[in-house]
């Protein structure tokens, strides 16, 4: 197991240097930067003449260095990110990157986690459900959940459920955690239940399509494996149906939804990230979408980093959990 974890961190390290530097170039590739930020500001909110504001992003550009050359720019930040764990300065937010990451990530990996841990547990109980209720209406009236799930966009949901909360219910507390009382309230019942009634769309939404995704997958491998002969061999014996299913034939139904996990928790980032940016929340969406739309370069690229490592990790935590789920499968060669 520890052989293993090194070399899939050791082998990450060089996959994460490349998508750093992919990251960056995609990022840089359209012209201009957060120096045309700061000349539209200066004649639109500032009162300056072009030429004045041509002079003030000029200066802005050499103080912090986006006149040097791009791969001097990566080095730097790359330099700083490897020597002192600084991911740079937030030219938008005017603070350092970290701090940044340091205030919307926690709530980001929070609100992913729950949809996906919702998502599997719903998900892979609604599949069995319909597995061994197959063709029945129980099975139809799922497949239907299903199939809205998988093919109804998560932003076009989320503007609908924006539209009747605002316009139909006239909420007025969206795109916040809390309502003003509890904001800088401790923890409490009263605040955990407040918390809720503001980010339920996101959850939902977001929970939404990966329990479809994890419904119609633990159908398919169920009833395969409800077909196979060692099952048969199961309930010839005499056991009980539930027992069949329950301890035989759902475990071996489970490999495909356990190496998913890999891929999960990305998908559930950008589902969350995708609800969070249409209302409004204080999460990673907004930001990563605020920072590109202004070149704040290095928070955008910081992010793509973290989503990027969350991919690997989820890699990583999905090959240890088929190891605990199948003891066949061995990591790195183990006997």
């Amino acid at each position: 197991m520890l052989r293993f974890l090194t070399t899939r961190i050791l082998g990450a390290i060089p996959l994460l240097l490349l998508l750093s530097v992919v990251t960056f170039a995609i990022i840089q590739a359209p012209p201009g930067d957060y120096s045309d930020y700061i000349r539209s500001m200066a004649i639109n909110q500032g009162g300056a003449t072009p030429e004045q504001a041509e002079v003030q992003a000029e200066a802005y550009r050499k103080a912090n260095g986006l006149d040097e050359p791009l791969v001097t720019q990566y080095f730097n930040w790359m330099g700083g990110i490897l020597t002192r764990f600084d991911f740079g300065h937030s030219l938008y937010y005017n603070k350092p990157v970290g701090n940044v990451i340091s205030e919307r990530l926690p709530a980001t990996i929070a609100l992913a986690l729950v949809c996906h841990i919702l998502a599997s547990v719903l998900g892979i109980g609604l599949g069995i459900i319909a597995a061994t209720r197959q063709y029945s209406w129980v099975d139809t009236a799922l497949g239907v959940v299903s199939f809205l799930g998988m093919t109804i966009p998560r932003f076009l949901l989320a503007i609908i459920i924006l539209y009747l909360l605002v316009f139909r219910l006239n909420v007025s507390e969206v795109g916040m955690f809390f309502s003003a009382r509890y904001g800088g309230a401790p923890w409490s019942w009263d605040k955990f239940v407040n918390l809720l009634t503001h980010i339920w769309p996101v959850i939902f939404i977001a929970t939404f399509g990966g329990l479809a995704y994890n419904m119609r997958v633990m159908r398919a491998n169920l009833l395969d494996v409800l077909n196979a002969q060692y099952i048969e061999t199961a309930r010839a014996k005499g056991l009980p149906e539930a027992a069949v299913i329950m301890k035989h034939a759902v475990p071996n139904a489970l490999h495909p939804l356990v190496a998913y996990q890999g891929v999960v928790l990305p998908y559930m980032l950008s589902g969350e990230i995708e609800v969070a940016i249409v209302f409004g929340l204080a999460t990673v969406g907004p930001a990563i979408v605020g920072s590109m739309a202004v070149g704040d370069v290095f928070v955008t690229a910081t992010f793509m980093l973290v989503l990027a490592a969350t991919l690997i990790v989820g890699n990583i935590i999905s090959d240890i959990l088929l190891v605990a789920i199948d003891p066949r499968i061995r990591l790195g060669g183990d006997a």
